[in-house]
C-alpha cells in the first residue's frame, strides 16, 4: 500500500510517499481502506516534534520515539470502508463505511488502517461523504469538550460560528 511516512522528525519534506505492507488485522481488529484522512495541527507537531507546551517534551519523546518516530505513518482521524475482520470481531461487517479515531496508533495517512473494534469507530451516516466524515472527529470532539466545559444545559441557546459558515443559533433539548 502507499502511505505518507516519516522516519525522522523535521520539516514537511520529512514526509515521503512509500510502499509499505498492508497491516494484518489481529483477531480483535478491523482492516479499513482509508478514503479520507483529516490533516491536523497535531500531525504537523508530531512530524516536526515542535509542541507549544515545552514542558511536555520528555514524556512525548518517550511515547512517540526518542531518536525517530515509533509510528512512521501519521494521522489519527479517518473515514473509509471495512475490508477485513479479525476472527473475534462482532461489531462490524465487511463493506461498512466507517469513520473515527485511531487514537495514538495513528496510521490514517496510509491506504489501509488496522484498528481494534473497541476504538472510536462508527458508521458514516448515509448523507455524508468520506471527506465530510473524516473532518468530524477532531472538530466534533473539540466542540463537545468546550460545550461540556461551558456546562451547556437543556434549553440553553448557543451561538455557533464555523469557519466560512453562516451564524446559527441552536437550542438544546
Amino acid at each position: 500500500m502507499k502511505a505518507a511516512v516519516y522516519y525522522q522528525y523535521g520539516p514537511p519534506e520529512a514526509l515521503q510517499i512509500q510502499d509499505v505492507p498492508i497491516p494484518e488485522p489481529k483477531d480483535n481488529e478491523i482492516l479499513i481502506r482509508v478514503h479520507a484522512a483529516e490533516v491536523t495541527k497535531a500531525d504537523c507537531e508530531l512530524r516536526s516534534f515542535q509542541f507549544p507546551a515545552k514542558w511536555f517534551w520528555l514524556p512525548h519523546r518517550i511515547a512517540m520515539g526518542i531518536l525517530r518516530p515509533k509510528r512512521p505513518i501519521l494521522a489519527g482521524y479517518f473515514a473509509g470502508e471495512i475490508v477485513s475482520l479479525g476472527s473475534l470481531v462482532k461489531k462490524f461487517k465487511i463493506g461498512e463505511r466507517v469513520f473515527g479515531s485511531s487514537q495514538l496508533k495513528l496510521g490514517a495517512y496510509g491506504e489501509y488502517l488496522s484498528l481494534p473494534e473497541t476504538y472510536t469507530v462508527v458508521p458514516i451516516p448515509e448523507n455524508l461523504s468520506s471527506n465530510e466524515a473524516a473532518a468530524i472527529p477532531l472538530g466534533g470532539l473539540n466542540a463537545l469538550h468546550f460545550m461540556r466545559r461551558a456546562k451547556i444545559q437543556s434549553g440553553d441557546r448557543l451561538l455557533v460560528n464555523g469557519a466560512g459558515e453562516a451564524l446559527a443559533f441552536m437550542r438544546f433539548k
